[in-house]
């Protein structure tokens, strides 16, 4: 029993001197990118695994068509980045490369197609998600996800954060016995400070008058009672904002309320909350192949589709038939960070029309419906259509 309780006492102190370090990593943190001083903006186009390469090229196509100028003018370049697979990450026993991170490490901002996260019973070892790895490596500290259905006045957007809560340590927790298992959860005040900033700038800035705080403080009372205690300190410094907070139970019913979801704007949450209630946003919206993601840092930023890796599809000879709007999403919010407004603007249009509004066709994820590619070439039709604008109003 004693050593037991020594080496749980070693492996917590190992755990304490880590986050510790991270904590005086954030508070020496640089500035943001400028974007506008780069030349070239080096965009990263990773793949992953299973339809992430079929649908990442759909989406690289369409950047290559948006940035052509651009990209002939040395303004951008777009750069694949191979190695980020699970065979790889398998073969070296990481979760990324050294030689992937260290190609990674040397663009501005990437897109990223689904890696897979081995579980148990599976034929891969048990590495670290890349996602998970990526975000504390480059600390992209923001998961930014927008939701529209217009026809239930939904327009939300939620800011998780990305690099503490219950998913940094979740591959640190202890087996301590045979009946006894223990896992450790974190919040800093570093932390929790910049992204419930975010979230009430972006209200500000978007003249949004609330911002929602999600957390289960009434029960996890010293990580989510420091994150809502920042929030309350914070809001303190927007008095034209109001706000409120719920638990993360009762929330994930009130997305789902007609008399409630449309009251909802901006969400703010640790990790797993942001992860649990956006993933149901994202249902709400059609499903998680409908929506884009951007995981947001100082010096690096990440835009992804939120879905898995459907490996199936890839063994029933699918993959051609993946749906790719969620990554092209992704590739809209990428173009508005660096940016690109105007640019973004249009291709969030485009999708709109083709893939919800007009849908002249269809994407099912079998022969039956179109291929990515199809709807790919549809949006690049409708991108250069001159009454772009005015039919996607015209569904509004």
């Amino acid at each position: 029993m004693e050593k037991i309780i020594e080496d749980a006492k070693n492996h917590f102190e190992n755990l304490l001197k880590e986050q510790l370090e991270r904590v005086e990593r954030m508070k020496r943190a640089g500035d943001w990118v400028d974007y506008t001083t780069l030349k070239p903006i080096i965009i990263g186009l990773v793949g992953g695994d299973g339809i992430g390469p079929f649908i990442t090229k759909h989406a690289q196509a369409i950047l290559e068509f948006l940035l052509k100028e651009e990209v002939e003018n040395g303004k951008v370049e777009l750069r694949v980045i191979e190695g980020l697979t699970i065979e790889n990450r398998a073969k070296v026993m990481k979760a990324i490369p050294d030689d992937v991170l260290v190609d990674i490490k040397k663009c501005h901002v990437l897109l990223k197609g689904p890696t897979t996260t081995p579980r148990k019973g599976d034929k891969w070892p048990n590495i670290e998600s890349a996602n998970v790895t990526m975000r504390r490596e480059l600390d992209l500290f923001a998961n930014v996800r927008p939701v529209k259905v217009p026809e239930k006045n939904i327009d939300w957007m939620f800011f998780r954060e990305n690099t503490e809560g219950a998913y940094i340590l979740g591959s640190k927790g202890l087996n301590i016995t045979e009946d006894l298992a223990i896992d450790f959860k974190v919040i800093t005040k570093q932390g929790a400070d910049r992204i419930i900033r975010l979230a009430f700038d972006y209200a500000k800035k978007n003249n949004i008058n609330r911002v929602t705080v999600v957390t289960k403080a009434n029960v996890v009372k010293a990580t989510d009672g420091k994150f809502l205690a920042m929030a309350e300190e914070i809001a303190k410094e927007y008095p034209n904002v109001e706000w409120d907070d719920w638990y993360i139970d009762i929330i994930t019913a009130k997305l789902v309320d007609p008399a409630r979801q449309s009251q909802f704007r901006v969400f703010v949450a640790p990790n797993l909350y942001g992860d649990i209630i956006t993933d149901e946003a994202a249902q709400i919206q059609g499903g998680v192949g409908t929506a884009g993601s951007a995981n947001i840092g100082k010096q690096y930023s990440m835009f992804e589709a939120i879905h898995g890796t459907a490996p199936r599809m890839v063994e029933e000879g699918r993959a051609q038939y993946a749906d790719p709007s969620s990554i092209i999403k992704a590739a809209a919010l990428l173009l508005n960070h660096i940016g690109y407004i105007e640019k973004a603007k249009k291709l969030e249009m485009a999708l709109d029309i083709c893939a919800t509004l007009e849908k002249k066709l269809t994407v099912t994820g079998r022969d039956d419906g179109n291929t990515g590619e199809e709807l790919a070439k549809y949006i690049m039709d409708t991108l250069v259509d001159p009454n772009l604008e005015s039919k996607w109003k015209s569904f509004q």
